[in-house]
């Protein structure tokens, strides 16, 4: 098959005249980008490398390369080697952020730019690996410009943190708290995060909030913030970390909204108070209860665990029994929305990104940076989220109807 060729390889008689520094330049810009996604999967599979199955093996793993293919650019094919990941902790697995599937053209260089930036290449690189993409005239190679992006992605940020929320429902919601560096300051700040699931099954990034730690305070200021713009109606579930100060908030200001603890963070707790020897059976017996088909079936493994463990692994075992009730609160949900509420994977999926870019920069210059970053980012990621799944659900979840094990319970008839 023949390869193609950029207009600007031939003279008029046909024969190519690429020269060497065209050569040079693209394959800088080739190497820049493979390293670009090389990058992205070794972080994706570190970040989940604690994941594991009954027999200690991991669910997430490198498995070799994805067939090469050219991505057609402003002076000619980029040869490109897309690295492949294992997943087997859910059904939708890795996605590339860099170079999504199928694809096999650049995009425009106003995304280009900010998309490589943010996800950690060196500035350094960019006019000689930007050149190589579109060309020598190409807009926004300087850098200049591209300090006054970060400037208008700031405006952006600060735009979008007083936008108003009225009309939109959201039926769950996730929060987390992420600790970053900032090299001009002593404190790690706190970013808190919420997510939410409209009602028409679309995740959406609902804010980021400066906070204190994960204090009480800091999420009722959040969330107040929130309900200020026009989040007024109580989520049906909150979804987050045992350890939050967030309950405390969403208690006050969301009374009704339903609480489910992470079985993610949970199981990482409880682990982390028992010997390694016994880890795996525990995992398993953990397992049991969050994945078991109704609440009764989960109840039992649970006291199962407790009978098993607490004579010798008391710490472990209060662990558990800590957030008993908000541990099986997604039982009264929909089963096919389980797997997006029994954890916060929306949230720490995203986020491994975000860690790999402060990571490569050593931490951000001040904390507007890191919460523009942050902003940036995750708005990324937000264009390839996908709707939840059984979201045509999410009506009756709003109007009020009731669920057993995941099932609609139908009226009784006299």
């Amino acid at each position: 098959m023949e390869k193609f060729a950029h207009p600007q390889d031939k003279n008029l008689s046909g024969i190519s005249i690429r020269s060497p520094l065209e050569e040079i330049l693209r394959d800088g810009a080739r190497r820049m980008l493979q390293e670009a996604i090389e990058s992205e999967v070794i972080e994706y599979v570190k970040n989940f490398q604690a994941h594991r199955d009954e027999m200690e093996r991991r669910l997430v793993t490198r498995n070799g390369h994805l067939p090469a293919r050219d991505l057609l650019t402003g002076i000619g094919p980029i040869n490109i080697r897309q690295p492949r990941v294992r997943d087997k902790r859910s059904e939708e697995g890795f996605s590339s952020g860099i170079l999504q599937k199928y694809k096999r053209k650049t995009q425009n260089i106003e995304q280009l730019i900010p998309e490589l930036y943010l996800r950690g290449i060196s500035t350094n690189n960019f006019a000689d690996a930007l050149t190589a993409i579109f060309g020598e005239n190409a807009p926004g190679l300087s850098a200049s410009n591209i300090t006054r992006m970060k400037e208008i992605w700031e405006k952006e940020y600060r735009d979008w943190t007083v936008r108003r929320l009225d009309g939109t429902r959201y039926v769950y919601i996730w929060a987390d708290g992420i600790y970053f560096n900032i090299r001009l300051e002593a404190d790690r700040p706190c970013l808190l995060v919420i997510i939410g699931a409209t009602e028409d099954g679309r995740k959406e990034l609902i804010g980021i909030h400066d906070g204190v730690r994960e204090s009480a305070q800091s999420w009722k200021d959040f969330i107040q913030n929130l309900k200020s713009r026009g989040m007024t109606i109580d989520p049906s579930l909150a979804i987050g970390d045992g350890a939050l100060g967030f309950w405390k908030a969403l208690e006050e200001e969301f009374p009704r909204c339903q609480q489910q603890r992470c079985w993610v963070h949970k199981t990482a707790n409880i682990l982390d108070k028992m010997p390694k020897s016994v880890q795996p059976n525990a995992k398993r017996m953990i397992h049991e209860m969050y994945l078991s088909p109704t609440k009764e079936t989960a109840l039992k493994a649970y006291d199962e665990f407790l009978r098993h463990y607490t004579a010798k692994y008391l710490a472990a075992c209060k662990c558990l029994e800590k957030d008993k009730e908000q541990l099986f609160s997604f039982y009264d949900f929909p089963a096919e929305h389980w797997k997006h509420i029994r954890t916060t994977n929306p949230i720490e999926s995203t986020f491994a990104t975000v860690r790999h870019r402060t990571r490569q920069t050593k931490g951000c210059g001040n904390r507007i940076a890191t919460l523009t970053m942050v902003y940036k980012l995750t708005n990324m990621a937000e264009k390839g989220w996908n709707r939840l799944k059984g979201f045509v659900l999410l009506s009756k979840v709003v109007a009020g109807i009731k669920f057993k094990d995941g099932e609609e319970v139908k009226e009784q008839v006299a």
